[in-house]
């Protein structure tokens, strides 16, 4: 039915009448109280990989303070990385420390992937983004059927590995977590032709700048997110799954069918174990071990919970 062109313009006035906000309307949208976010002033020291960063240096604030801001301000995405850091965290750190490495690292996987698995235009994969170069560099297995840089333990093994030959060669760590991005050749040749010993006083391109400033304030906001803004109550951050580990010994031709005789299915192996490309594996020279969930975690397919 066609509507009556004065009667829409009646109603436009009517609507606009009712959202109008008055002196006394609830909906005070100019309130200080409501627009105002406070955070809090950078400190003058940070400790950041067990190193002492000063931060009296007006540069070095300034860096701080915009990667501060961007992510504070970023909510979609600094409260995923908040939320899935429940779950990744621990088994990250676990593996940092069995390396003896600084648990501040683990802010790497933050500013590179988000604590997802991540494509990048240029072809990097997974929490750690290895570029598939680099992955089979570190041990880490491509091919038509898996690709283990969305292996995250496996990855973060290589990531560690990366980590540690680049600190054995450029003797700090902010220098390390810069080459991450950078590459330990291209740290370098920055350092060498501006006389410089450490990543602060080092000019970089705009992004490698950026890099470890990204790191430390994930650090800032991630260790005291309601300083920043973010309230998060516990039930709502991603609990770590709780999983058992099945060895496969034979080829997998159909992995839905497979994923169905074990109780679950391919959505539910998938999610765990995405590494895994497509809908078979082939059994090589090593056991393939597949993540499923331990029976009491509520991870199972959607239909068993209608009975």
């Amino acid at each position: 039915m066609r509507i009556p062109g004065i009667f829409l313009i009646f109603m436009v006035f009517i609507v606009g009448c009712k959202n109008e906000v008055g002196p006394n309307s609830s909906a005070k949208i100019h309130s200080t109280e409501q627009q105002q976010l406070v955070l809090p002033s950078i400190p003058k020291l940070i400790e950041f990989c067990g190193e002492s960063i000063y931060l009296e240096d007006e540069d070095i604030r300034e860096r701080l303070d915009r990667e501060v801001l961007t992510n504070a301000y970023y909510h979609s995405s600094t409260i995923q990385a908040i939320k899935r850091s429940a779950r990744y965290f621990p088994m990250i750190e676990k593996i940092l420390n069995e390396k003896n490495l600084p648990e501040d690292l683990k802010y790497v996987a933050v500013i590179e992937s988000n604590l997802q698995q991540a494509v990048s235009p240029a072809g990097a994969v997974g929490f750690w983004q290895f570029m598939p170069v680099t992955a089979k560099q570190f041990g880490l297995m491509i091919n038509q059927e898996i690709d283990e840089r969305m292996n995250i333990e496996k990855s973060t093994y290589a990531a560690c590995q990366y980590l540690i030959e680049a600190y054995d060669t450029l003797k700090s760590w902010p220098l390390a977590i810069a080459s991450y991005n950078r590459g330990i050749g291209g740290v370098r040749s920055d350092m060498r032709w501006q006389e410089t010993d450490n990543y602060y006083d080092t000019h970089m391109n705009s992004e490698t700048g950026r890099y470890v400033y990204r790191a430390i304030a994930m650090k800032l906001i991630m260790e005291n997110p309601g300083a920043y803004g973010f309230f998060i109550p516990e039930q709502d951050l991603y609990k770590p799954i709780q999983t058992r580990i099945v060895k496969v010994t034979e080829d997998i031709h159909d992995l839905a069918k497979w994923s169905k005789s074990v109780g679950y299915n391919l959505k539910i192996i998938k999610k765990l174990n995405p590494w895994i490309l497509g809908n078979k594996l082939t059994v090589q020279n090593e056991i393939l071990e597949l993540e499923i969930p331990i029976k009491s975690f509520n991870l199972k397919p959607y239909r068993e919970y209608e009975k």
